[in-house]
């Protein structure tokens, strides 16, 4: 007895869990393993730097419904009294869903609107319109768009996006290898062996699921027995095996409790002890720079100081963040449903002024992208035809609560800048414009706005429409950037495109920006400007949401022209005619000016990382970016 109670580790700390997990942290010498792994065996892998397309998706235009291929000139005038009539061949080819457009086609008519008749003709009573059911190139996946950010754990979805990408690897977190030692002469790992006295080894398992939940790889060994030879032994295999390694049992003030003295002979203590009841005597250790765990040996506290202490390094090495849960939001446009089914309705999320804020996203079949980008789920009802606008909705998570919580949410004109900004930082953003991002604004839907709005009167940017929309002194613009615009047209230039006079041309096609957009006001000005007629234009009406699905429209030969910035073009291999620079700014309400996400954007258009990388990507000029200027003061 005196022996024993010689050898009783009494001392036994109390530290708070945050500070014993920075102390931790700090102490862990080893970095994160990573490597390359084929993007088709990336499943719940965690990436370490953002992925970006090599290809767009679909890569060619294809058709969206099974019909018949054609030229919508040649249907124009149908109606039920002059119906046309067309011959297979020459005015139409038949073509299956996701076949390939001919060159010379450029509609699809599904085949329930087509009438079969003899000898290969066939005929029909309304006009197709110009990509009417087609899938143009990049309609989902645009080349050189942000697929995936850094950190993100790869789900099934995200595999399709990333094959669909033309992505072939990944680099990501290497799979963390943990080693389970249990600890005890009572110990058994089979009901079989119990008896008076013998105690089934349940932690181990349960500790081997919580590993192989988060993606790493456990291995449990043998119990050892409380002989500190053996257990020394025991650990130092333990440590050469794996990654991290958790003790389990032994951690407490015991006559038999070696696991303290062991870690601190190998390697280091850091601490001993913490303000968690259950899970006091965690031991937080290190052995040859690697993690070693010491965990009590009682289930409940076993399963505590594992949840609170090895999970959070565990998924700090594999780089993974915190699983999803439910909430409540606000849903910022009418969803509209069919009575006939239940519908999932794929949403963005963001919290603006102590609420969130759901955003449906895409609800095409073919919309990869939607599943990527989405936070969460919100499910429509059988027999209701939808949900109206400013409705409180359960969403189901598909990311974490706190991520969103975290996040910047901007809703307006498109930049690739944002993908940038988006890798440094929790950002989500929507594309709608610079006049779709005031009106998200003035809604309260989103914290900052990016816009380039040009007044047509004075040749300035911004300032005009900030003060038409709010009341002065309560909106203040974040200098961005200035931006180059110009008209992005095919490697080459084969039509020898000069300026806007040329897109009058009969041979020249053109694909615009959405009406609301930045670069459709300063198309518009400078159609004005040069008396050039809109309607004069091929294409005019035809139009896209941001700069990248311009940009890959003209590199697939979807169209000869488009307006747009100097990056996209780069971006895509086009050459590019210069029309100028213009201020790519953000509008912010004052009040949210000393949000901490706010400042973290403020500080990365600040910093070099950011300057530099704008550097590299070209079509940028930088005058004194994150400055403040408040409007009306």
């Amino acid at each position: 007895m005196e022996k024993d109670k010689q050898h009783r580790n009494i001392y036994i700390s109390n530290i708070p869990v945050e500070e014993a997990m920075s102390l931790y942290k700090e102490a862990l010498a080893v970095p994160p393993k990573t490597e390359w792994v084929p993007a088709g065996e990336a499943l719940f892998r965690t990436t370490t730097e953002a992925v970006f397309a090599k290809n767009s998706s679909p890569h060619y235009h294809a058709a969206a419904m099974d019909g018949i291929a054609l030229m919508a000139a040649k249907t124009y005038g149908a109606t039920e009294k002059t119906p046309k009539h067309l011959v297979l061949g020459t005015d139409f080819e038949y073509i299956n869903t996701g076949n390939p457009i001919p060159h010379d086609r450029d509609a699809v008519i599904m085949i329930e609107d087509v009438s079969e008749l003899e000898d290969g003709w066939v005929e029909i009573i309304a006009p197709a319109y110009p990509w009417q059911h087609i899938r143009p190139v990049g309609e989902d996946i645009v080349q050189g768009e942000m697929i995936l950010p850094s950190y993100h754990t790869i789900r099934p979805m995200d595999i399709g996006a990333l094959l669909n990408g033309g992505i072939d690897k990944v680099h990501v977190f290497s799979k963390t290898k943990v080693g389970i030692l249990p600890t005890g002469t009572e110990i058994v790992q089979s009901v079989n062996e119990l008896s008076c006295g013998k105690i089934i080894d349940s932690n181990s398992k349960v500790f081997e699921g919580l590993v192989i939940e988060e993606g790493g790889l456990p291995q449990i060994y043998a119990p050892v027995k409380d002989d500190q030879k053996a257990l020394r032994a025991a650990i130092m295999k333990g440590v050469e095996e794996n990654d991290m390694l958790i003790i389990n049992a032994g951690s407490s003030a015991g006559s038999k409790d070696f696991t303290v003295d062991l870690i601190r002979e190998l390697g280091e203590v850091v601490v001993h002890g913490v303000a968690l009841k259950p899970g006091k005597p965690t031991i937080l250790g290190m052995i040859k720079g690697k993690p070693v765990i010491g965990i009590p040996g009682y289930p409940v506290s076993a399963y505590f100081s594992f949840q609170t202490f090895a999970r959070p390094i565990l998924t700090w090495y594999l780089g993974k963040k915190e699983r999803t849960e439910e909430a409540r939001a606000i849903l910022s446009q009418r969803v509209v449903s069919s009575l006939k089914h239940e519908e999932l309705i794929r949403v963005t999320l963001g919290e603006v002024g102590q609420k969130l804020i759901a955003t449906p996203l895409s609800r095409g079949a073919g919309a990869t992208m939607s599943l990527v980008r989405a936070d969460g789920v919100l499910t429509v009802p059988r027999m209701s035809e939808g949900i109206e606008s400013g409705q409180e909705v359960e969403i189901k998570l598909i990311k974490s609560i706190e991520e969103i919580q975290r996040r910047l949410v901007l809703i307006g004109s498109h930049d690739l800048i944002l993908d940038v900004i988006a890798d440094r930082m929790p950002l989500a953003s929507g594309h709608v414009g610079s006049l779709g991002g005031i009106m998200s604004m003035k809604r309260g839907e989103c914290h900052i706005s990016p816009i380039h709005l040009l007044d047509e009167d004075t040749g300035e940017y911004n300032v005009s429409y900030v003060k038409k929309y709010f009341p002065l002194g309560s909106m203040a613009l974040i200098k961005g950037v200035k931006r180059l615009q110009g008209l992005m047209v095919q490697k080459g230039n084969p039509k020898d495109i000069k300026g806007f006079s040329d897109l009058r041309r009969e041979d020249i096609s053109y694909v615009n920006r959405q009406r609301g957009a930045g670069t459709r006001h300063l198309l518009d000005y400078e159609l004005k400007k040069q008396q050039i007629d809109p309607h004069t234009i091929t294409g005019y009406n035809r139009e896209m949401t941001t700069h990248m699905t311009v940009a890959v429209t003209i590199s697939s030969g979807g169209a000869d022209a488009g307006l747009g910035i100097y990056s996209a073009a780069q971006a895509m291999g086009l050459d590019f005619v210069p029309v100028g620079y213009e201020a790519y700014d953000f509008l912010v309400p004052v009040q949210y000016l000393e949000d901490d996400r706010v400042q973290s954007f403020i500080d990365i258009l600040k910093s070099e990382a950011f300057k530099n990388q704008l550097v590299l990507i070209g079509g940028y000029e930088l005058e004194n970016p994150g400055t403040i200027v408040k409007v009306g003061d």
